[in-house]
Formats: structure tokens, C-alpha cells, sequence
């Protein structure tokens, strides 16, 4: 039997949606409470336990406790549907994470709080059934939770085909939404369209609404959400060494779901000169055209530049063969790379991104200016903010089919690698860049948000 803790000790359980995007901020945070004295159990699924955890060094500081999701041996991948995987994560979920708390309780561990990710709001039920307070945490921009939440209450139609407008932001064109209001087209799921807009089932319920963002990056949106609920703002939740530097065994997320050749591409970066490398990633789930591959390729190629792509092994078969055999010292293309390390790198003078929000934080915390190209979900808000609320970057135009020309590609790469609004926005980049640093840091915003949570936990 494990041995009881002290009263004075909070234990609180983690538990994040199980993919990478949504696993990494929860465990950052995870480590952050960790070295304020907390207690941290993660609840993961089996298959990632077993799979991805197990192979992993960097969540040895938090203690991990497997729980069904009704696909143990392969996953989100052994469901026939997102709605089949969904569904059954909630039947089985359910019942796994109410047996686990009975057995934690059994080996004389006490519970003061379950924070649980956005999506999976059934997590609160349960916790509320067992009288433990219940902390929801989004992972996405409140300037997307906010829009999202206007769709919840009806007050925006679905799918919008008009300007929007919302609390603590500008007008947003219809497109400049998150895809699942604007744009029922190949990226569209009822499943996750309907889990997006009901986040905010039971968010009254919650005795925490945390958010993976900063004061200062989203003070107006952030100021009309506190009105509403409970607001603790803790990010950007990166490693502590991309940061304030305070944890320093914390250089990591914990959570990799490919493998990558670290030294090929770090020597390839170390012979470039400073400033002179587009790092061209589009996340863990965007899958582009072949066509649209294309024109990537030879946007690339024609912009001259040193470039960095990576190009996840599934896509790669999408790339001109040409283009594949093309030779060259100015173009690297890897199949996966610690992301962090290649932003950090002082030869990286741009970041071409799908604006998915951790790859939005990344850039920001540190310091790099982005070109960005939306693909779905909270993406094309997020492009919004990159350009126009942000100044961090530029956003590429599809044309009427969608598509984005190499020709746009280039020139947007040459304005931030050698135009006036490239200097604006790696000017901006390095302001935001500081406030990331200072929000974390001791008696920043989200430290101070975080001793807030801590002290709640105490009462």
C-alpha cells in the first residue's frame, strides 16, 4: 500500500486529451506545480502509456496512472471513426478514470483537484460524482475559445458566411475563423466540431478554467473571460529552459510521438549563417494536397533561401519527385524535429506553420518571426492574430480553389526574410518574447495565477 501523503502536500490529477498537441502543455504545467510542491499524477491511456510514455524520459517527474479508453492496443487508430473513438473514450473513460480514483483512494492517497482538458468535459462529471473540485484547461487561444463559445450560445451561426464580432477583439472576417464555424470542407468532422462547441457544457461547474496563454498576449479577451469564470492564465507552458530557466532538468516536453535524427539536422543548422534559415513545419495532424505539396516545394526552391522542411513519412510519397531528388546545400527535409531546438537555433530567421497554437507559442516565446498558412481548425484565428493583432508575421492567401501558389509563398518569405515588415515583426517577435519570459518567471502573471491555484488546493 502506498504510503499516505501529507495533509499539507495538494495531489492533484492531470489529465489530458490523449495526443501530443494536448499532452504537452498539461505535462509542462504538470512540472511547474511539481516544483512548487505539489503532488501530480497524469492520467494517460493505455495504448500511450504503453507505447509513446514508456519510450519517453521527460514525464519521470510526474507520476503516470493508465486508464482505458476502449482501444488499449492501438489507440485513436483501432477506432473505425473520430465519433467511434469519441464515443467509446467516454463509455469506457468514465467508468476507468472513477475506478482509478477508488483505487487511489484505497492505497491512502487524498485528491484535491482533477484539471482535465477542454475536450473532455465528461472528466468533470466524474470527478463531481466523487466530490473532488474540477479544473478545466484549454489548450487553444481564448481569442478561439471565445468564438467558440459565441457558436455555443447561438450568437454566431453556423457555418458563418459573414464578418464576426466578439468581446476583446477585433471583427473577424467569416474565413478568419476557426475552420469548424466557417468552412464544412475536406478538414470537416461532426465529432470534433461538436466537442470544440461543447467545452462549455459544464464549464460553470468548474472550480478552475485554466488556459494555456499569457496576460499580455490576450489581456482584452482574457479581461472579458474573468468576468465570466474563474480565469487562472499559466502559459506559454513550454520546457523551463526555452524560458525563466528555473527548472533545470526541464529542457523537454514529455510527450514525442515520432523519432528524429537530432544531429543531422542540428549540424545541418550549425553551418548555416545566422538569420538565413526558413524552418517550414506543419504539426503532427495537417495533411496537404499533393498539389499543394507542390507548390511548397517549389516555393521553397524558388525563394532561394536555406530551408528547413519537415515532411512526416506518411506525406513524403506527396513531394515531386524531381524535387526529392533535387541536391542541394541550401534545403534540409526531415521526417520529425525537436521543434523547440530549431526555433532556438540562431540561424532560424522564420518559421512557415500551420498556426496551430503550441507552434504559435513556440514562435512567439522565442522570438521568431512567422509566415503563416491556416489548414483547419483554430489555425486561421490564430493566423488572424499572428498578422494583425500579434505583428509577429504574415499570412499567405489561398486562392479561390484553396490553393496557395508557390508565387504567394515566395513572397511572403521575402518579406519577412528581407522586407520592412520582416524587421516589424522580428521587432515584435522579440517584444512578445520578453513578456513570455516575464509571465512565467517569479511574480510574473501565470507564476502568480499558478501560487493562486496552489493556495486554493491548501484551503
Amino acid at each position: 500500500m502506498a504510503e499516505k501523503q501529507s495533509d499539507k502536500t495538494p495531489h492533484i490529477l492531470l489529465f489530458p486529451y490523449p495526443s501530443q498537441g494536448h499532452m504537452n502543455p498539461i505535462i509542462e504545467f504538470g512540472k511547474r506545480l511539481i516544483s512548487k510542491g505539489v503532488k501530480v499524477t497524469l492520467i494517460t491511456t493505455i495504448y500511450i502509456s504503453n507505447t509513446v510514455i514508456s519510450h519517453n524520459n521527460d514525464t519521470t517527474s510526474l507520476e503516470i496512472q493508465a486508464i482505458s479508453d476502449g482501444f488499449d492496443e492501438h489507440g485513436y487508430a483501432g477506432a473505425s471513426s473520430s465519433d467511434d473513438y469519441l464515443k467509446k473514450f467516454k463509455e469506457v473513460g468514465s467508468k476507468s478514470l472513477g475506478d482509478l480514483i477508488k483505487k487511489l483512494r484505497s492505497e491512502g492517497s487524498s485528491i484535491n483537484a482533477i484539471v482535465y482538458d477542454s475536450f473532455i468535459t465528461w472528466a468533470l462529471d466524474v470527478a463531481i460524482e466523487f466530490g473532488i473540485n474540477g479544473g478545466t484547461f484549454f489548450t487553444q487561444a481564448c481569442a478561439v475559445n471565445n468564438i467558440y463559445y459565441h457558436v455555443y450560445k447561438g450568437l454566431i451561426p453556423v457555418p458563418s458566411v459573414s464578418s464576426v464580432s466578439v468581446p476583446g477583439l477585433p471583427n473577424f472576417e467569416y474565413w478568419e475563423t476557426p475552420s469548424f464555424v466557417h468552412n464544412y470542407g475536406p478538414y470537416y468532422y461532426p465529432s470534433w466540431t461538436e466537442i470544440v462547441f461543447n467545452q462549455f457544457t459544464n464549464i460553470d461547474q468548474a472550480r478552475w478554467v485554466f488556459t494555456n496563454t499569457f496576460y499580455k498576449l490576450e489581456e482584452e479577451v482574457i479581461e472579458w473571460m474573468k468576468k465570466m469564470w474563474p480565469m487562472k492564465v499559466v502559459g506559454p507552458t513550454l520546457p523551463s529552459m526555452y524560458l525563466d530557466k528555473l527548472l533545470e532538468d526541464d529542457n523537454d516536453y514529455g510527450i514525442n510521438l515520432f523519432k528524429a535524427n537530432h544531429n543531422e539536422y542540428l549540424n545541418w543548422l550549425n553551418e548555416k549563417p545566422k538569420g538565413s534559415v526558413v524552418y517550414v513545419a506543419f504539426g503532427s495532424n495537417a495533411k496537404l494536397g499533393r498539389e499543394q505539396m507542390e507548390e511548397v516545394a517549389c516555393g521553397l526552391n524558388d525563394s532561394d533561401v536555406n530551408y528547413l522542411w519537415v515532411v512526416r513519412g506518411e506525406e513524403k510519397g506527396k513531394l515531386p519527385k524531381e524535387f526529392v531528388e533535387l541536391k542541394t546545400e541550401k534545403g534540409l527535409i526531415v521526417s520529425w524535429c525537436k521543434q523547440l531546438d530549431v526555433l532556438a537555433h540562431e540561424s532560424v530567421g522564420c518559421f512557415v506553420t500551420h498556426c496551430g497554437f503550441n507552434s504559435t507559442l513556440e514562435a512567439i516565446s522565442l522570438g521568431v518571426p512567422v509566415v503563416g498558412m491556416p489548414q483547419w481548425t483554430d489555425q486561421s484565428t490564430n493566423g488572424k492574430c499572428i498578422e494583425d493583432i500579434w505583428g509577429v508575421g504574415v499570412r499567405v492567401k489561398a486562392d479561390e480553389k484553396g490553393m496557395v501558389t508557390r508565387a504567394n509563398i515566395v513572397s511572403c518569405i521575402k518579406e519577412i526574410m528581407d522586407g520592412e515588415r520582416g524587421v516589424v515583426a522580428q521587432k515584435n517577435a522579440r517584444k512578445w518574447m520578453e513578456l513570455a519570459k516575464e509571465a512565467v518567471s517569479e511574480g510574473g502573471s501565470s507564476d502568480k495565477d499558478m501560487d493562486g491555484f496552489i493556495c486554493d488546493l491548501k484551503q
